[in-house]
Order: C-alpha cells, then sequence, then structure tokens
C-alpha cells in the first residue's frame, strides 16, 4: 500500500504543508472566498487573500483560524480538503498520515476539532504536536538533550514561548496577541489619530515596510491611503516609524511578559544553559524590526532571529514525520 507523511503548520495566517520525501509543497494564506447563500467555495488560500476586504455583498473572504484555533470548522475542514487535494494527498492508494502543529495550552475540545478536521480531510491517522517544540526542531535546535533552549513564536494568532529539554516542554506560555493583534493595533491607532479608515492589507505592508519595536530602531515614512471618516471621501496621509512603535507597544510589552513569565518559571541550571545558547525567534513576527534587540534587552540574555523563521514550523514537521515512529510511541 502506497502512503504518504503530511506535516501541516495549521497557521491563523497561513498554511504550510512539508511532505515526506519532496520537502515544503504548500504556503498559502488560511483564507477561503465562499457565496453567502449558497457557501459554495470561490477561492482557497492566495487567490482568496487577494479577495479580503474587495468582495461583493453576496461573496464573503473567511479566515477558518482565529488565534490558532479553529473558529470555523466547516470551511477549515474544506481549506484542508482542497490544500491536501493540491498537494495530492488523497490521490495515493491509502490516506496520509498527517501530523498537525497547535499552539502549546489549547483545550482537549480545541484539539479534537484540530483532529477532527484532518480525519474529514481525508487522514489515516492524525498526530498532534505542540508548536514552540516543531519550531525549536525547524530552527536546528537539538532539544533532545538534558540542557535548556528557549523558543519564542510569533505566528499570527498566537505567540507561544517554551523553554525545552530532553525532547519535551518544560514551562511553556501561549497568548493571543501575534501578527494579526499587530495589524489591528495599526488600524486602531490610524483610525484614532487621523479618523481615516484602513484595510488588513494596508496594516500588513505598513507593519513589513516601516514598522520598529526598539528605541531609535529605524526611521522611515510611509503614504497610506484609507477612506477619510469625517468626509467619506479617499485620502492620503503619510505616517512613520515613531508612531508605529506607539501603536505597536502594548502588544509587544505582553509577549516581552510572557517570555519573562517563562524564564522565571524555569529551574536555574536550565536558565544557565540559556544565557549560554540564548533565545531563539521563529515564526513571522520575528521579522519585526528590532524585536530580537527589544527581548534581548528585556530579558538579558541573548536573542537571535532563526534563519528562515516563517518555515521553522512546517522544518520541524518534516523533522518529525521521518521519526514519526518514535513520535507514535510517545503519544
Amino acid at each position: 500500500m502506497l502512503s504518504k507523511d503530511i506535516g501541516i503548520d495549521l497557521g491563523t495566517a497561513n498554511v504550510l504543508i512539508h511532505v515526506k520525501g519532496r520537502g515544503v509543497v504548500l504556503d498559502e494564506p488560511s483564507v477561503v472566498a465562499i457565496e453567502s447563500e449558497t457557501k459554495r467555495v470561490l477561492a482557497v488560500g492566495e487567490e482568496a487573500r487577494r479577495m479580503v476586504g474587495r468582495t461583493p455583498g453576496n461573496i464573503i473572504a473567511i479566515r477558518p483560524l482565529k488565534d490558532g484555533v479553529i473558529a470555523d470548522f466547516e470551511i477549515t475542514e474544506m481549506m484542508l480538503k482542497y490544500f491536501i487535494d493540491k498537494v495530492g494527498g488523497r490521490k495515493w492508494y491509502s490516506h496520509p498520515r498527517i501530523l498537525i502543529c497547535c499552539p502549546t495550552n489549547i483545550t482537549s475540545v480545541e484539539q479534537k476539532a484540530i483532529r477532527e478536521a484532518a480525519e474529514r480531510s481525508g487522514a489515516r491517522e492524525v498526530f498532534l504536536e505542540e508548536e514552540p517544540k516543531v519550531a525549536a526542531i525547524g530552527a536546528g535546535m537539538d532539544i533532545f538533550q538534558p540542557s535548556g533552549n528557549m523558543v519564542v513564536d510569533i505566528g499570527g494568532g498566537t505567540t507561544d514561548v517554551a523553554v525545552l529539554s530532553m525532547g519535551d516542554i518544560v514551562t511553556s506560555s501561549s497568548i493571543k496577541i501575534a501578527g494579526d493583534k499587530f495589524d489591528s493595533a495599526i488600524m486602531k491607532y490610524i483610525k484614532t489619530k487621523y479618523k481615516l479608515l484602513i484595510g488588513e492589507r494596508t496594516s500588513e505592508d505598513i507593519k513589513v515596510k516601516i514598522a520598529t519595536v526598539y528605541g531609535d530602531g529605524r526611521y522611515d515614512e510611509m503614504d497610506i491611503r484609507g477612506r477619510d471618516m469625517v468626509s467619506g471621501l479617499p485620502l492620503t496621509v503619510t505616517i512613520n516609524s515613531k508612531e508605529i512603535k506607539d501603536a505597536l507597544w502594548e502588544s509587544v510589552s505582553a509577549i516581552v511578559q510572557s517570555a519573562k513569565t517563562v524564564l522565571e518559571r524555569t529551574p536555574p541550571e536550565l536558565s544557565a544553559d540559556i544565557i549560554d545558547r540564548g533565545v531563539i525567534l521563529t515564526g513571522g513576527g520575528a521579522l519585526l524590526h528590532g524585536l530580537d534587540l527589544l527581548l534581548s534587552e528585556e530579558l538579558k540574555v541573548p536573542v537571535i532571529v532563526a534563519e528562515d523563521p516563517m518555515h521553522c514550523v512546517v522544518k520541524g514537521t518534516g523533522v518529525m514525520l521521518d521519526n514519526l515512529d518514535k513520535v507514535k510511541r510517545r503519544i
């Protein structure tokens, strides 16, 4: 019987799929566009993302995952089926075994929802693993030795902080503040200060191009366009990096505090290892300008951004798929 093993990073912002023997074969936004009356799927992934904020009334672009967990079960199932089909997952003679990553503190009900969505998408067996652990493996950390490794994984919906040793999590924290909250904070700031309404895509552009969270990290300006709340007409304003730093400060402070809390609960021997090895930043949020410098200053330990942080989790699933029988025994 032919079968494939698939690793899925089921993210709030993006879904990434690793097929054993083929590597990372899919990286698409977690967005589904459907017709509101018939519930017919019109587009999934990148094609659907381009529709966000630009659809007529009868078409809605949905992000079925919120804060790292399934918010819309039916749409998540459709999305998973589409992506698994796209990479050829259900064309083989038998259904694939699927390894899915999830945040550290999700409830058993939320775990069951993820498991069921994968099973109904054609999986023969489903394994769930915690995101920071898989991210650490994908970032090249050897977490199976008796020494402390710390990872901060900032995704779209959640930030997971964990200290790992002997192949497992020693202390961890998961908060629902990450990339999406950064976007919301930017939108809210511009709405309050400039009385200008902007969309998700514009706020994400601002975050990528001019945002910083560290002191005098950078100073860039950008023209943004939106709808004036007073006149209702299109308007262009110029914003700068310092303003965006102020907008993001509350969200970033919560991530710093979460990392401090995890360090405070870490056994002293492992803390000593972390001073030597440093903290690894993974996930899309790791690319936020100045975040590594800010965390290093606040935590008093070296902080290193992983190589290719957005793909750490999915690369980690690839390593775990090669050792799936060991994972299976542990589960």
